[in-house]
């Protein structure tokens, strides 16, 4: 999978969670979503609980996903390919991409959207 369906199959993803779901930026360079709901972001009160976004970059896709490190138990064990992509704590380096990697960050995302809607977080 090239990087631009790389990129479409993730902002896809995410759009299919709105609702409970916002975007909060779409550029070329940056496609973030967020919660509807008024939070708490560390100290200071924000519009919508950050959940993730979608950077290209010209090597591969960064995809940052805010609640793996929120939660990060919840999303144990990742997959091997999926491993391979995490660097640092939430964010995923995709050069390529194959249909069990994306069925995996389905699962991730719907899950990641349930917990935070029971945080009442979005």
């Amino acid at each position: 999978m090239e990087l631009i369906e790389i990129q479409k199959k993730l902002h896809r993803l995410l759009k299919s969670h709105i609702p409970p779901l916002r975007v909060r930026k779409d550029t070329p360079e940056e496609f973030e979503v967020c919660g509807t709901i008024p939070a708490m972001q560390g100290r200071q009160k924000v519009d919508g609980f950050y959940f993730a976004s979608v950077v290209p970059k010209p090597k591969d896709i960064r995809f940052y996903f805010f609640p793996i490190y929120t939660h990060p138990k919840q999303f144990e064990p990742l997959s091997q390919a999926m491993q391979k992509c995490l660097k640092g704590k939430s964010c995923f380096h995709f050069k390529k991409m194959d249909q069990a990697m994306v069925h995996e960050l389905n699962n991730m995302v719907s899950l990641g959207v349930q917990l935070y809607q029971k945080d009442k977080l979005i």
